[in-house]
């Protein structure tokens, strides 16, 4: 696990190389022990790394790197953990150049000289951001994992082009103008990060997972023009899933998923290094430390962070698994003194604005587990891939009803809801709509979940139910000023995964190419980088993935309950009776924080005369949600993390 950052200037001139070193040292977190820098003055190009050295810990890992032939050079962030199966592939082949080393940069730079890049893309099991320059063709190609683990930003300022692991790399280039792109700001407000390819600056994005482009430099016009393109799609493993389905029982799916899973993550137990990985006691933690444990001869070291509020604590239940799996536990209790103290931090450790406050406690068992390892594996992954969200039984459940309605009777309901009618004639049309609720709006039928429950009955079909279902604010575009919210995988008809699919795969499907990524991968690399830590995900192995996809849904969900198969593998190492229990999730008490210790932080940053100053927001919903909250009548601290977070950012630019 690494950093990379670089940029290619196109008018080069003396002085032109002088920002690398700042570049570079502006994200020593993600690798503090080793700096490296190359330049060629002809071309314009710089390519820079930080090393955090995981394999081949001596300089024959070092990078930037050159090919044998030394018309390649590379800087690369992350793990291929079948770089040994390549190396072999290779011999076989009479491709292997004499080795200096046992890295997987060296590996990568081999198959591309033999194979090419895009071909390597594709036998490549890991995860990674790549640049690579190619001397002969005066051409930088960056490339992405297919899950999108490892971040990477690029984009055109002026006449240079830039990129960099992290958008603070990029700022620290004279070029980069840093200019808050509204219409991103917009995207943010509704889901609470910012999805691929987009970022918050003008003329800077990231290179959407499972992609890679290559920029040929001899002519200015043509590198301006060149475009992404896609060497794996998350669609098409749904689409060759659904069409070969897995044709046998429940036990031989269980075999099969549990034999691809412990060849997953034996691959990612390959490091030099102490390694480790995150435990909540849950489905997905438990079952990677047992299938660790499993294949290893000494106890694994695993670390849950508790709280001393027993409504968010997992970490009890995390011991209770450690112990019957023997592991070697660590976990603290985090007071709210110590988690507020986070904070200030989030800013400078997400780069950009991002709204998931879990963020915090990720953060602080990161630096947890970076006591004790260098790398961590963990469970994410698997409510995507296997359907453990509530949201794939709630959503399909309440569409339907909500069809059962004729559209005029929905939308009249809608706005008699969202409006002021009396009190009396609200009760009156509830007593009627109740049945067509989801169970927990009808059990806390208050002001806001009405009033989300309004928006959700003037949807125009299930993709537009969902998207209004998650988004944070309902309407970005009369919050943010000037904005128009760019489209999204989930309003856009072209990149959703075939036509026919279960409202349930379709809901995860669009979850592991928009959520997955842009939220859940985003919180815990910078959270782990922040703390020089890596992580791994063994369910993004794309061969799991393609597998999951095979799995008839009743494999998923089954009696109302999702990950149903990863229970069954799981059963076999720990007793149903540690893991069965209602999901927490790894959260805060935001809603209480904001009206309690976090209140005057968040009155200053939400102040009106500040908010019409800076000149992004119209201050008046964002007051009024404000003050709803306060006053207790709505929970709107989702909506509020997100202006708050941005406003925290804003305040480091």
């Amino acid at each position: 696990m690494c950093g990379i950052a670089g940029f290619v200037d196109t008018s080069p001139r003396p002085g032109c190389f002088n920002p690398l070193p700042g570049m570079v040292n502006a994200i020593t977190h993600r690798g503090p022990d080793e700096s490296g820098m190359w330049h060629d003055e002809a071309s314009g190009v710089a390519l820079g790394h930080r090393r955090l050295s995981i394999l081949e810990l001596s300089a024959a890992g070092s990078q930037p790197m050159h090919s044998a032939d030394k018309r390649h050079v590379l800087v690369f962030n992350g793990e291929i953990y079948n770089h040994l199966d390549l190396r072999e592939q290779l011999r076989e082949h009479g491709k292997a150049p004499i080795w200096n080393g046992h890295s997987d940069t060296e590996t990568l730079l081999a198959c591309i000289s033999a194979w090419g890049l895009e071909r390597t893309l594709k036998a490549a099991v890991g995860m990674f951001a790549i640049a690579l320059w190619d001397r002969h063709r005066q051409t930088l190609s960056l490339a992405r994992d297919r899950m999108g683990e490892k971040p990477l930003y690029w984009g055109w300022q002026g006449a240079t082009l830039l990129f960099g692991s992290e958008l603070k790399s990029l700022k620290a280039h004279p070029a980069c103008t840093a200019r808050v792109d509204r219409n991103a700001l917009a995207l943010y407000l509704r889901h609470g990060y910012i999805v691929a390819p987009h970022s918050i600056y003008e003329g800077i994005g990231k290179l959407p997972p499972g992609h890679y482009i290559d920029i040929p430099f001899r002519d200015q016009s043509s590198a301006r023009a060149a475009r992404s393109q896609p060497y794996w799609r998350m669609n098409h493993a749904v689409q060759a899933g659904l069409a070969d389905p897995l044709a046998c029982g429940d036990e031989e799916a269980a075999d099969a998923l549990e034999q691809q899973l412990m060849l997953g993550v034996r691959g990612q137990m390959l490091a030099d290094v102490p390694l480790g990985a995150f435990l909540s006691g849950g489905v997905d933690s438990s079952l990677i430390v047992a299938l660790m444990q499993a294949q290893s001869g000494k106890p694994v070291r695993t670390f849950t962070m508790g709280f001393n509020d027993e409504r968010y604590d997992e970490a009890p239940y995390a011991r209770a698994v450690a112990q019957h799996l023997g592991t070697q536990h660590s976990d603290m209790v985090v007071t709210p003194e110590e988690a507020l103290a986070v904070i200030p931090d989030l800013p400078n450790i997400y780069d950009e604005p991002f709204a998931d406050s879990s963020q915090i406690p990720t953060y602080m068992v990161s630096r947890l587990a970076k006591q004790h390892v260098t790398v961590a594996l963990s469970g994410d992954a698997g409510d995507e891939l296997f359907g453990g969200y509530n949201t794939y039984r709630l959503a399909p459940q309440t569409w339907h009803r909500i069809q059962q309605l004729p559209p005029t009777l929905r939308h009249a309901a809608a706005a008699l809801l969202g409006g002021c009618a009396s009190s009396s004639a609200i009760e009156g049309l509830l007593a009627g709509l109740r049945p067509l609720m989801p169970a927990r709006l009808r059990r806390s039928a208050n002001t806001g979940k009405m009033d989300k429950f309004a928006d959700l009955l003037r949807a125009n079909g299930q993709e537009d139910f969902y998207r209004r279902m998650i988004s944070h604010w309902r309407s970005p575009e009369t919050v943010v000023i000037g904005a128009t919210e760019p489209s999204t995988p989930l309003n856009d008809a072209k990149a959703w995964p075939g036509q026919g699919l279960p409202f349930e795969q379709w809901l995860m499907a669009m979850d592991a190419q928009t959520y997955l990524p842009a939220d859940i991968l985003v919180k815990v690399d910078r959270a782990a980088m922040a703390n020089s830590l890596e992580t791994r995900v063994p369910l993004l192995d794309h061969r799991v993935i393609e597998l999951a996809w095979r799995l008839p849904l009743d494999m998923k969900i089954r009696h109302g309950k999702g990950k149903w198969l990863l229970r069954q593998v799981l059963f076999r190492h720990v007793p149903a009776e540690l893991i069965e229990r209602p999901k927490k999730g790894f959260s805060i008490p935001l809603a209480t924080w904001l009206r309690g210790p976090l209140r005057q932080w968040a009155e200053n940053l939400l102040d009106e005369t500040r908010l019409r100053r800076e000149g992004y927001f119209d201050p008046m919903p964002i007051r009024q949600a404000w003050k709803q909250h306060l006053g207790g009548r709505r929970d709107c601290s989702t909506r509020l993390w997100c202006i708050l977070m941005f406003q925290a950012w804003l305040e480091t630019q």
